[in-house]
């Protein structure tokens, strides 16, 4: 794969929404009998991490990864958003582009905005995947949340630290990425350094042992073994209609190395009664 090559049959288009202009990827007949799946991203990262899973997950629905406000080519909001405003975002947009019912997959972040919608856009989500669903005791909030609340970093520390993390870790929970893509997603973690931290902000500020018993929806929680592998377990208590599947092994760009077998375990999943 080459840099910035595109994806075969993934397209990019802007949509409206409640913050402006939402850049959007997607795959896939919109006209296809099978309800479409909407995919959201991790923070500090954009739609770029679903290419080759919308490729896939696309030969047979719409599939659609749009950027959230703040990140990747959508607009910026003017304050940090809250999940809930994310959540009203993509509503928002899923009007913008006629979707009237979709199923939800969230990647860390969009996970938490994924039971958001769920919870209180009932009729507007029909299942939800949710990569990793952590629940963080209030020890690791405390210690978090001072990071996340100071001033946007300089671009010139941003740079320093990025290049020092790659020295001592290498690709780290990056290593199922090829290094093409590892480079392409690290540049996109770049893009938007001065909002970086929103996406963070607004899930450790977000309830998710309170949102999650309030879920109807069939719930399907992928666990891989990155960062949150650990939070992620301590989710079961919480699901009322669904279940955790573990996926040992399967770090950071697991969308890429692991993507048939993914695609088998969610259209699975989708396709349940």
């Amino acid at each position: 794969m080459q840099v910035n090559t595109p994806t075969p049959g993934v397209r990019k288009a802007y949509a409206d929404s409640t913050f402006g202009q939402i850049h959007y990827r997607y795959a896939g007949d919109k006209t296809s009998t099978e309800v479409p799946l909407m995919c959201l991203h991790a923070s500090p990262l954009s739609g770029i991490v679903f290419d080759q899973w919308l490729a896939e997950i696309g030969k047979d629905r719409f599939a659609i990864a749009p950027d959230t406000p703040g990140y990747g080519g959508s607009d910026t909001p003017v304050e940090p958003p809250l999940i809930g405003d994310l959540a009203d975002a993509m509503i928002g947009f899923m009007d913008s582009i006629g979707l009237q019912t979709v199923d939800v997959m969230g990647y860390h972040t969009g996970s938490f905005t994924s039971a958001d919608l769920a919870m209180r856009y009932p009729d507007r989500i029909r299942k939800v995947v949710m990569i990793s669903a952590p629940i963080f005791d209030q020890s690791i909030i405390d210690e978090y949340s001072g990071r996340i609340y100071d001033p946007p970093p300089k671009f010139a520390d941003v740079l320093a630290s990025t290049a020092e993390s790659i020295r001592e870790n290498g690709r780290g929970m990056f290593r199922d990425m090829t290094d093409e893509r590892y480079e392409d997603v690290s540049i996109e973690r770049l893009r938007h350094f001065r909002t970086g931290n929103w996406g963070f902000r607004a899930a450790f500020a977000y309830d998710l042992t309170a949102a999650l018993p309030e879920i109807n929806h069939p719930i399907l929680v992928l666990n891989p073994e990155d960062d949150l592998w650990e939070q992620t377990s301590s989710a079961k208590p919480f699901i009322k209609n669904g279940r955790i599947h573990d996926l040992p092994g399967w770090t950071h760009g697991h969308l890429d190395a692991y993507t048939e077998e993914m695609a088998e375990i969610v259209r699975a999943f989708l396709a349940e009664q």
